[in-house]
């Protein structure tokens, strides 16, 4: 028998709900005894947030999707190997929520065929929500009409975000050479430790572009899916057309993000920095 088509609609609800219950709970217990752990050899940590934050988040999408295949951050991966998959990650941010910078976010994103279709990422601490759905616009908080990315002040350099992936050491020297050129570039450049709030940031037209090496996969396709359908660009570091599937190697996920008529600048930067 065949099955259904896939509401995105609804898949778009209940993505909302569970990240607003995953964000109530982090609020809940951002000032209680964290239970930080370290996480690999990079300097990242897992809290007991996280994990709570992840297990009601999965609970809530499998009792939807049981027969979706779900990728979460601290759980891997979950399901067999269908043409749908839901990337989690119930904490963006960890590194700020461990050392009382309350900067941090949920991210749920599903994919269709490798390619992501919906996005959604939740700030507990403003309580705001922001979701799009592939060729369907994004929406802001409480938003029927679509969010665009609001026109740039004019005279202004651009504001700029990094991220990195977690594998990225101190001492890869393309990622330094890359944050040396943009930080001269730049009138600021972000470095949040929480990219899923730089996509917002950038979808809602708060600064002008973002510049990633080696990204995560997990969080990724939520938060430039926003950006994208809010009006962003996005290029690899070269230039060319961003391969948005979800099972490209490591080393694809470098890119350059921004307003349209800033990404032009942004990939000569990158050049000046790398030879890419």
């Amino acid at each position: 028998m065949r099955s259904a088509p896939l509401d995105l609609g609804r898949a778009r609800e209940v993505a909302i709900e569970a990240a607003e219950a995953a964000g109530a709970l982090l609020r809940s217990g951002e000032q209680e005894p964290l239970g930080i752990r370290p996480k690999g050899s990079a300097g990242d940590v897992v809290t007991d947030l996280d994990l709570a934050a992840e297990k009601l988040i999965l609970e809530h999408l499998q009792s939807f999707y049981p027969e979706h295949q779900i990728i979460a951050e601290e759980s891997g991966v979950l399901g067999a190997e269908g043409a749908c998959v839901w990337l989690v990650d119930p904490l963006d941010g960890t590194n700020n929520v461990a050392i009382g910078l309350p900067v941090y976010s949920v991210g749920i994103a599903l994919c269709h065929d490798k390619i992501p279709v919906l996005g959604v990422v939740h700030d507990p601490v403003a309580g705001q929500t922001w979701s799009a759905i592939r060729d369907r616009g994004a929406r802001g908080p409480g938003e029927v009409s679509p969010l665009r990315i609001r026109p740039a002040i004019r005279g202004r350099g651009p504001v700029l975000a990094w991220t990195q992936g977690h594998s990225v050491g101190h001492g890869d020297l393309t990622a330094r050479a890359l944050r040396t050129e943009l930080e001269s570039r730049s009138v600021r450049l972000l470095q949040l430790w929480a990219p899923l709030i730089a996509w917002v940031m950038l979808a809602r037209g708060h600064i002008d572009g973002i510049v990633g090496y080696r990204a995560e996969m997990v969080d990724l396709p939520a938060g430039a899916l926003i950006a994208l359908e809010a009006g962003a660009s996005m290029y690899g570091l070269d230039g060319t057309p961003f391969d948005h599937r979800i099972d490209v190697p490591e080393e694809a996920r470098s890119f350059v993000a921004g307003r349209p008529e800033h990404v032009g600048r942004l990939l000569e930067m990158v050049a000046a920095a790398v030879r890419v």
